[in-house]
């Protein structure tokens, strides 16, 4: 198989922020100290109320293509990865397309896939690479989820801000991507999920009624809908395997590798991790502090921040993991 390599990352991140210190201002009830802690973020960066994923994704290109090794000309497809696209049809990608005067030669989809969809996208460009079918393609990876999440819940308002990262995924001719893994357990859908807006159940005056529950969060059915507990439970215990299984069968020892980006999901999550992957803690990269939980766009753009402040260097034997929605989640081991 064609391996492929990440060959370029940029990002963009709206401007508008919102600290805890806003969140306790707004909130004189919430626990900020406890909530800080758990969570690990201090700070996000949220969309405006008409900045949409398909805008960020706009000003994270245009960073990619300012430079000036990257000829925009050379794409041969988008993948666009969002859960909060602009439109019920059509995908996001197309509006890329346009918006970057693409070639008609240049294929363009979506796919729906939260905090695992930059595993996702990678596995997918892969495939792509090694079948002929494109030399170079622009992964995006963007969300909005603060436009899913009811202002008075707590859970989700504390972890998630809004964010967009462009990579260029091209041909390797040596080690790139090493190996990777895949896993989905859809029974456990309804974990983290948005009950009305599709064809299902969609919006109506009912949907729109907020309700409180056991946890104290208050939620419409048109919010996002997040079993925290439950989440964290199932990753705490089906990742780490995942991790010592992918390990296993290339024959590396969790020593062997250089440095761990896990999607940023929460202090709890990462700690949970790294105690059940047995860990060093200084080979984890963390930037959820800054920026809190990106979905889809997290794992890139720790890569980048990971990149910038010196702690990934060309060479280095990387582990990415990310995991979420479906529930879903993936591993890759690659050579940077």
């Amino acid at each position: 198989m064609m391996n492929i390599k990440i060959s370029q990352i940029e990002y963009y991140l709206p401007g508008d922020q919102v600290s805890n210190d806003d969140l306790q201002k707004e909130n004189p009830d919430w626990d900020m100290g406890r909530l800080s802690e758990k969570s690990g973020v201090y700070n996000r960066h949220i969309a405006k109320q008409d900045e949409t994923a398909f805008d960020l994704a706009c000003k994270a290109c245009e960073k990619l293509f300012s430079n000036r090794e990257i000829s925009i000309d050379t794409i041969d497809g988008i993948i666009f990865c969002t859960q909060s696209p602009d439109y019920i049809m059509p995908s996001n990608a197309f509006l890329l397309h346009k918006h970057l005067n693409l070639r008609q030669s240049v294929f363009a989809f979506d796919i729906n896939l939260a905090c695992s969809g930059f595993i996702y996208g990678l596995s997918i460009a892969r495939g792509f690479i090694s079948t002929a079918l494109g030399k170079k393609i622009l992964l995006v990876n963007s969300d909005t989820y603060s436009k899913y999440i009811n202002p008075k819940d707590r859970s989700a308002k504390i972890l998630f801000g809004d964010g967009a990262a462009a990579s260029i995924i091209t041909r390797n001719v040596s080690k790139g991507v090493i190996d990777i893994m895949l896993a989905s357990s859809g029974k456990d859908f309804d974990s983290f999920y948005i009950p009305s807006g599709g064809c299902r159940l969609p919006k109506s005056k009912s949907t729109s009624a907020e309700e409180i529950d056991a946890a104290g969060n208050t939620h419409s059915a048109e919010n996002i809908h997040m079993n925290g507990f439950g989440v964290w439970k199932f990753i705490a215990s089906k990742v780490p395997k995942q991790i010592n299984e992918i390990l296993n069968r290339n024959g590396y020892t969790v020593n062997d590798i250089d440095l761990y980006v896990f999607h940023q999901a929460s202090k709890m999550t990462l700690d949970s991790l790294i105690k059940g992957s047995k860990i060093d803690p200084d080979k984890v990269f963390n930037n959820i502090r800054h920026v809190g939980n990106l979905v889809s766009a997290s794992i890139p753009v720790a890569l980048k921040d990971a990149l910038t402040a010196g702690r990934l260097k060309k060479g280095d034997l990387v582990l990415l993991s990310g995991f979420g929605v479906g529930l879903s989640w993936g591993t890759i081991i690659l050579r940077y």
